[in-house]
């Protein structure tokens, strides 16, 4: 693993899914060091490199393999088939490894007094490190930005308990921090109490992946409260320029992508289009809006004003994934009650255009409170006659799934049910489509295979199921 620090400074560069952000970055060395550079004008850098990362290529491939997406000709449609190559692993794992944590720990390293700043950084850190354990399976992580020129491979699950630890540091540094304007932070602009709120939901994702209901229950109950403390992506580019800082999947559908990828008749599509048999509509649901919201029209960017419009906020820890982690721990716990209460908490905000933007929240929709019956056998949500709790858990996946279009949710439930719960009987192509195989992770990147010694004599293959799906 090659080792570098960026000086990723706001304005100097453009982010892109397919143009690396760090390309030509340190062509220079000699002329100026980080040293000379304010600490937290690294911020930035860090946080769009982890952006990229969270809601770029990988991002949408894992939306094709979770059945919310299609590809539909060129390399999409190829991956679509399951052809996937670890050089599509490139950039995201060199977002994480060199544009995120290097960065963060020299601003930790130059600013050891400052709570904030080492709460923000060992956050940002535990997403993405987290999420490389959850793509890739075992990643690098006790040896990495050190030293040490080719890292060991740690598990999975010691990765992820790892990140929880990071996550408590955090917390306590952010517990002690008072706000500051922080200009350079992009998420939350130096909001201490949001990124505190979001290391919770961040720990409560972590053991959803590990299957550990009561601790995801604990640490939702102190997660993000509601939308306005969601960690986004907010692009804030010129919208008279054609690219530079917009939302990344409008950007290569603007580019040399369009007519690639799209939502077309995708699974989740079915799901929300009332003409189909598949939909999950009845007498208190009503998807029209969302329906339009998350439909990708994959031959114009410009045709797209919903989920990826240009100014869209991409979304990376949110209200929508910590409410409804609430619910699925709280029925997995056995209190019925208690989730169906968080659903339908959930269900009120979205009845008030909660997820959807201006141009479809004036458009049909309604998500009506739910009462028990609805559960019991030959209820509304309950026709195949499973159990009362059964259903309303199925509801409540089937809810993550949808309220979780673009980001790695989806994916990360679809492994996670097809393991716990392949009698649940999903919708969704979990456990119910026609293909053999499932992709279980991501392909390590082709340049770590290539240059360190202690990867992986060639990849696993996508098949192969990580650490925490294994039982």
């Amino acid at each position: 693993m090659k080792k570098y620090l960026y000086a990723l400074i706001a304005g100097l560069f453009l982010i892109s899914s397919c143009q690396d952000i760090l390309e030509d970055v340190n062509d220079n060395p000699n002329q100026i060091t980080p040293e000379e550079i304010e600490a937290r004008l690294f911020l930035t850098g860090a946080l769009l490199a982890n952006t990229s990362g969270q809601a770029g290529h990988l991002n949408r491939i894992s939306g094709m393999y979770s059945g919310q997406l299609v590809g539909i000709t060129s390399l999409y449609s190829n991956i679509y088939g399951y052809s996937l190559s670890t050089a599509e692993s490139v950039g995201t794992w060199s977002r994480f490894y060199i544009g995120v944590v290097p960065n963060l720990r020299f601003i930790r390293e130059r600013l050891p007094d400052d709570n904030l700043m080492q709460g923000i950084t060992k956050v940002v850190e535990a997403h993405a490190i987290g999420t490389a354990a959850s793509l890739f399976g075992d990643v690098p992580y006790s040896e990495i930005a050190g030293d040490i020129e080719d890292p060991a491979f740690d598990g999975q699950v010691t990765v992820l308990n790892a990140m929880i630890a990071l996550l408590d540091d955090a917390i306590s540094d952010l517990s002690a921090a008072p706000n500051a304007s922080i200009s350079e932070d992009i998420y939350f602009g130096g909001d201490g109490a949001k990124w505190l709120a979001a290391a919770n939901t961040l720990q409560a994702r972590y053991y959803m992946l590990m299957k550990n209901y009561p601790a995801a229950l604990q640490a939702a109950q102190n997660g993000i409260a509601d939308a306005s403390g969601n960690m986004q992506h907010i692009p804030r580019g010129d919208p008279s320029v054609a690219s530079g800082d917009k939302n990344l999947f409008w950007e290569i559908l603007a580019g040399a992508r369009t007519g690639d990828i799209g939502t077309a008749d995708s699974y989740m599509i079915q799901l929300l289009d009332n003409s189909t048999a598949v939909y999950r509509g009845n007498a208190k649901t009503d998807e029209t809006a969302r329906l339009g919201y998350y439909t990708i029209d994959e031959t114009s960017a410009d045709n797209n004003l919903g989920i990826i419009e240009q100014f869209e906020p991409q979304n990376l820890v949110t209200y929508q994934e910590n409410k409804l982690t609430l619910a699925e721990a709280t029925i997995r716990g056995g209190n019925f009650a208690g989730a169906l209460q968080h659903l339908n908490e959930y269900r009120a905000w979205l009845n008030g255009g909660g997820g959807l933007n201006a141009n479809f929240s004036g458009m049909t929709h309604q998500y009506d409170a739910y009462v028990a019956a609805d559960f019991d056998n030959g209820g509304m949500e309950n026709a195949d006659g499973i159990s009362a709790s059964d259903a309303l858990l199925r509801e409540i996946i089937e809810e993550r799934y949808i309220s979780g279009f673009g980001t790695f949710m989806p994916y990360d439930d679809a492994r996670r049910i097809r393991v716990s719960d392949p009698s649940l009987g999903v919708p969704f192509p979990f456990n119910t489509n026609t293909a053999t195989q499932h992709p279980e992770r991501m392909p390590y990147s082709d340049d770590e295979l290539n240059t360190n010694s202690n990867a992986p004599a060639e990849d696993p293959g996508i098949f192969t199921k990580t650490e925490v799906n294994r039982n």
